[in-house]
């Protein structure tokens, strides 16, 4: 099949690039020439495991391609795939459509037969509707169906999670288009990936629903971490012990310093807006996003109080700079939020990343960047770890002790055992695992 993908951002670029690995003819398209020129010389705009062979891969077998201009892209599409960014309104919260809705009317005038319109981007319930609205608006009703496919990707696990979901939701109330949609994931039919038909609104609402659910997952063991150290109780083990529950899961019970990216902050946000336009406030979700937004200041606290009570005057190293590992993205990372504070109570700041300083630069000005960990830690008064990378997992902890003035560790991703921190001789500080947290002296 011949498909057509708007934007080549993340949810673009990875959707059209996995597309093409089904075997289909994918055009991408972006009004970004620089990063359209980036993508036709080799160069991959974003950080994502695997993804640069696949591009390379698919490129040169001719079935991806990247261009500027959107009426020659669609030209013979038989689905035009919308992933284009949805940023959080900062009026209210909810999701900006400026990009989707440009997006649609430049779909609507190069339609010259019938095509699938997907919306692919997140979007708020009645999205597709109005999507579906603008294009009648300019073309004949006869050229198009609109339908709503969310994606569910987790960056740094895009590939896997596109080749081998755990479902597929697509809505649709046409037969044609579902019919075309069937077409599209035969590949994943073959290897019995769920796909299921839905209504367009529920379509939407699932994708929302599900990371406002993960959100929620999060953020409840973040508070039980809180609890279990004014207990005694250590939360790897309460996480491990519901975990085993088959109505819980172990997946997303892992304590930290709150969730961040582009989307669970994004997705929260906007669907408590709509459901307060609704008239369905989904109060939950409201207490989550203020738990979490509380959260990184919290645990800017908390590396204050293993310094001592104050942070003046001292060198603090930062560990991890992106929302989570395997990306350099800095949406909402709690490093934002952690390091300007951190800052303000008077700390020198030096941090490192292996894929996220780039960005980091842009947005935590007043920090020193390093080339590598042990360079962060060089006469540092304590460590951060805040981004759980695979090499911080696996450091020289003699080395780390000889090259700090003072062993104190902060682990706020739990990825070392307090009693092996005891044993290096670190002051080591966690989240909620009680024995660890001993006043520093």
């Amino acid at each position: 099949m011949r498909i057509a993908v708007i934007g080549t951002g993340y949810v673009g670029l990875v959707s059209g690039a996995c597309l093409s690995e089904f075997g289909h003819e994918v055009v991408c398209v972006d009004n970004d020439a620089t990063k359209i020129a980036k993508l036709n010389s080799g160069g991959i705009p974003i950080f994502e495991p695997g993804l640069d062979l696949m591009v390379s891969k698919n490129v040169q077998a001719g079935r991806l391609s990247f261009q500027t201009d959107i009426k020659s892209a669609i030209d013979g599409a038989e689905a035009v795939f919308i992933g284009v960014g949805t940023p959080s309104r900062q009026i209210d919260g909810q999701a900006d459509l400026t990009y989707v809705m440009e997006a649609a009317a430049e779909i609507a005038a190069a339609i010259s037969s019938y095509t699938v319109v997907v919306t692919k981007s997140t979007v708020p319930v009645g999205t597709g509707r109005e999507v579906a609205a603008k294009i009648a608006s300019i073309c004949s009703p006869d050229l198009f169906d609109v339908a709503s496919n969310p994606e569910f990707l987790r960056e740094g696990a895009a590939i896997e999670d596109f080749m081998r979901p755990d479902r597929v939701i697509v809505g649709t109330q046409s037969t044609k288009a579902q019919k075309v949609m069937d077409a599209i994931y035969r590949p994943l039919s073959l290897i019995q990936t769920p796909i299921l038909f839905t209504s367009i609104e529920s379509a939407e609402l699932i994708k929302y629903a599900g990371n406002a659910f993960l959100a929620t997952k999060i953020t409840f063991i973040n508070e039980m971490a809180d609890l279990c150290e004014k207990v005694g109780a250590d939360v790897h083990d309460v996480a491990k012990g519901i975990g085993l529950d088959g109505r819980i899961g172990q997946k997303f019970l892992h304590a930290g310093p709150g969730f961040g990216g582009s989307c669970f902050p994004k997705d929260t946000r906007a669907l408590f807006q709509t459901s307060v336009q609704k008239g369905a406030p989904v109060r939950i979700v409201e207490a989550v996003i203020e738990i979490n937004e509380k959260r990184k200041l919290q645990m800017a606290r908390k590396v204050i109080s293993a310094c001592g009570g104050s942070v003046a005057g001292k060198k603090i190293s930062v560990l991890g700079l992106t929302f989570k590992p395997n990306t350099d993205d800095m949406r909402e990372s709690p490093s934002l939020d952690i390091i300007p504070a951190l800052i303000a109570g008077g700390a020198t700041i030096h941090a490192y990343d292996p894929e996220g300083m780039d960005h980091a630069r842009k947005l935590l000005k007043e920090t020193t960047f390093c080339e590598s960990a042990y360079e962060t830690l060089e006469d540092a008064d304590a460590v951060v770890i805040v981004t759980e990378w695979n090499e911080f997992r696996a450091l020289d902890l003699d080395r780390v002790k000889e090259q700090m003035k003072t062993p104190v560790m902060i682990d706020l991703r739990n990825i070392y055992e307090p009693e092996d921190m005891e044993t290096h001789g670190f002051f080591y500080h966690c989240v909620g695992r009680s024995r660890a947290n001993k006043p520093n002296s």
